[in-house]
């Protein structure tokens, strides 16, 4: 078969492929829920719950939570072209894959992690859940001592036969106080150098040796939590990767967080307000031409759209050219840098454009886009510091891609 041959049927497969997923939303897609996605911290509006259930359930039965995943762990075993277009056939509808968000970490750092280090065992008790979305993963890495210089942590786990007894305080545990699982790295050899002695163990969150305290944040909510094992119980065969090489099982799953932090998008979870451009004519005004009655506002929000169409081309140029098969790599930490910095802006933006209807907290005077804008901007400058600081994405770039000499302190 010609190389020309092989495209054309490809085409014609991927155009049935779009024609199924149609038919299939039109028949099973909630119109209530268009354009309306669950909160970061899990939870949804109450009026659309019973929607996102169902919404949530269909979406498992095909194997579209996590679409790339193999059949057999609960996903429909997609290759990226058809990963690609469910996503534009779901978008266009105003359809939004709520299993990500509703599964905490799993389905974008824990799961890819357990299909390149788990067991056989570990991956059918464990990924089936997360791909429904009905089990929901947090990751204790962070430690009071111990953020950005990770290979500090003291958490401490020692061998009792056939499990671990894990002692110690993490924070910053996204998501903590609802979830069933947690992906903890701890201490497991205090003789060797810090980052030959850390190993990650999965435990349940379900258990008298875990207890967890949510952190408020500025924006009114978070989904963040201090969580302290005492005496906490994790099994041996829940031990991901081999004893005392935690630290490469860790910067495998900081890659998938990196990458799956690459869009750029409000933080927020209800519908948006709409393109940028039309709320900025709706308060701004427009002038005899139609054009935005304000020239160095128009300018600025030009260039950041431009800044957002060049980003999202860029991400797409990466994925054709990884050719269905996408490696993860240090190229996530400039995309992620990219994704902070235009979510940020168009945040700055839309609170300008606002005015003070962009500052509403409370009461009769706002409507909920105004509501919601200054939650959305306060909570967005979480986004340069969360899955790695924006210094610490820089320092990946300067020496894994740039080629620069180490300048970080060595353990």
């Amino acid at each position: 078969m010609t190389a020309s041959a092989t495209k054309t049927e490809h085409g014609s497969d991927l155009e049935a492929f779009r024609a199924e997923v149609r038919t299939w939303l039109k028949d099973n897609f909630p119109p209530a829920l268009e354009g309306i996605m669950p909160m970061m911290e899990g939870g949804a509006d109450g009026s659309h719950a019973a929607d996102l259930a169902t919404w949530r359930d269909r979406l498992a039965e095909r194997g579209w939570g996590a679409p790339h995943w193999p059949k057999a762990y609960g996903g429909a075993g997609l290759d990226h072209a058809h990963v690609r277009a469910l996503a534009q056939e779901m978008g266009r509808v105003g359809a939004i894959n709520p299993i990500p968000l509703l599964a905490g970490m799993g389905v974008t750092m824990v799961g890819p992690t357990i299909l390149e280090y788990g067991t056989d065992d570990q991956k059918q008790r464990h990924l089936p859940g997360i791909a429904s979305g009905k089990v929901r993963w947090c990751l204790g890495l962070s430690e009071p001592n111990a953020g950005s210089d990770l290979a500090s942590l003291s958490t401490l786990a020692e061998d009792r036969g056939d499990h671990f007894v894990v002692n110690g305080q993490k924070i910053w545990t996204s998501g903590a106080d609802i979830s069933q699982w947690c992906g903890a790295l701890v201490r497991t050899d205090k003789t060797v150098a810090k980052h030959k002695g850390i190993s990650f163990l999965m435990l349940p969150m379900d258990q008298p040796g875990v207890r967890t305290r949510p952190i408020k944040l500025i924006s009114g909510a978070s989904p963040f939590c201090e969580t302290f094992f005492d005496d906490a119980r994790a099994e041996k065969d829940d031990l991901l990767g081999e004893l005392n090489d935690g630290w490469n099982v860790i910067k495998r799953l900081l890659q998938h967080e990196r990458a799956s932090q690459t869009s750029a998008g409000s933080p927020g979870g209800k519908k948006k307000a709409g393109a940028l451009q039309d709320v900025a004519k709706r308060y701004v005004g427009v002038d005899s031409a139609g054009r935005l009655d304000d020239p160095d506002l128009r300018s600025r929000l030009t260039r950041h759209l431009m800044d957002a169409a060049a980003h999202k081309l860029t991400a797409e140029r990466i994925a054709a050219e990884a050719k269905g098969n996408p490696q993860v790599g240090a190229a996530a930490s400039i995309m992620k840098n990219s994704a902070t910095g235009i979510t940020q802006a168009r945040s700055e933006l839309l609170l300008e454009i606002m005015g003070q209807q962009g500052f509403g907290w409370e009461g009769d005077a706002f409507d909920a886009d105004e509501l919601a804008t200054v939650r959305d901007w306060l909570w967005g400058k979480a986004i340069s510091i969360y899955g790695g600081s924006a210094e610490v994405q820089k320092n990946i770039i300067s020496k894994n891609i740039l080629g620069l000499p180490e300048t970080t302190q060595k353990g």
